[in-house]
């Protein structure tokens, strides 16, 4: 008798012990998973993000070649660029 109670107290202790690891692992690879799906979120955000940028991207490469091939239009450049001053007229000139 004695030996079936020392039995079923050591059974009862490494069920205990058992229940205890699982619950903490469980615990464990909860917070995992929340990370995870918070990571998930910013990668997701991240990619459309992206996508767009893309799409920006290739709208102003898709405007700049039409500009040059089809209106034979050129990037401006300092040696290119005409500079006018203001000149100011006298009061009885001005419209």
């Amino acid at each position: 008798m004695i030996r079936l109670s020392i039995f079923l107290a050591a059974a009862l202790m490494l069920s205990a012990l058992s229940l205890v690891t699982a619950r903490f692992q469980s615990r464990q690879l909860y917070v995992q998973a929340e990370h995870l799906d918070a990571r998930a979120r910013q990668l997701d955000t991240d990619w459309r993000r992206l996508q767009l940028e893309r799409a920006e991207l290739v709208r102003l490469a898709r405007i700049d070649r039409l500009a040059r091939s089809d209106l034979g239009m050129v990037r401006v450049s300092p040696e290119r660029t005409l500079y006018l001053r203001h000149v100011r007229m006298a009061p009885e000139q001005q419209p």
